[in-house]
């Protein structure tokens, strides 16, 4: 197993805490490999290392890490299985899965079974740095080259949640679907027109809809708001 990036003596500690933890269960070492050394490049990253996929979870108890890399081969149910048992028995670990390829069917079946991200291997390093930091902020993180009509469809699923929004843009979603207005939604939620203003562009540019009367329709759909 690949030592973690720095030590762990009394003095990093502390710093580690508040950092980022990760770790990379990734088969192929070389991968692995260059999958840390991209994440020592990230200065909040306070801890990266590897697993195998036999040790991962004995090595999630042992370092708690914040994110898991997690290797889904598209035809690897092992992999998924993994996947649903880091979930299941560490909640407040993120997985983020790392594929070979777009497969958009793969990227839903994640999704639904607790994956806060999915990036393809071929990425570019910045967009591991993107993912690593919009999953630690509690974020869910779908790289460019899946479609967001993936994200539609996994929250179309009646049992899937609308957890794929922040809390927060899923209460200025709700409230514009409510239909206040920017000044209103500033005023009920405490926060700045132009932070409102902010949301709501997110919220168009991650759902794939550019207009208020689709944002209703989704709200509609995925259950935030019903008609009386």
């Amino acid at each position: 197993m690949p030592k973690p990036k720095r030590p762990t003596g009394p003095s990093q500690l502390e710093s580690a805490a508040t950092a980022i933890r990760v770790l990379v269960s990734e088969p192929r070492a070389l991968v692995s490999a260059g999958l840390l050394a991209l994440l020592e490049r990230i200065p909040e990253v306070a801890l990266a290392t590897g697993a195998e996929s036999q040790q991962i979870l004995t090595t999630i108890k042992d370092l708690a890490p914040h994110i898991v890399l997690l290797d889904v081969p598209v035809t690897g149910p092992a992999g998924l299985a993994l996947l649903k048992d880091i979930v299941a028995k560490f909640p407040i670990v993120r997985p983020i899965v790392v594929t070979e390829h777009a497969n958009q069917e793969l990227a839903v079946q994640v999704l639904r079974l607790g994956a806060a991200g999915v990036i393809t291997k071929n990425a570019p390093s910045n967009e591991l740095e993107r993912a690593i930091r919009a999953v630690a902020g509690g974020e869910h993180y779908l790289a460019p080259e899946f479609s967001r009509h993936t994200i539609l469809k996994y929250l179309d699923d009646p049992h899937a949640s609308a957890s794929v929004l922040t809390e927060r843009q899923q209460e200025v979603l709700q409230l514009i679907a409510e239909g206040q207005s920017t000044k209103e939604i500033a005023r009920s939620l405490n926060i700045s027109v132009k932070t409102v203003e902010t949301h709501r562009a997110q919220l168009m540019e991650r759902l794939n809809i550019h207009d208020i009367a689709g944002l209703v329709r989704y709200a509609l759909r995925t259950g935030l708001i019903r008609l009386e």
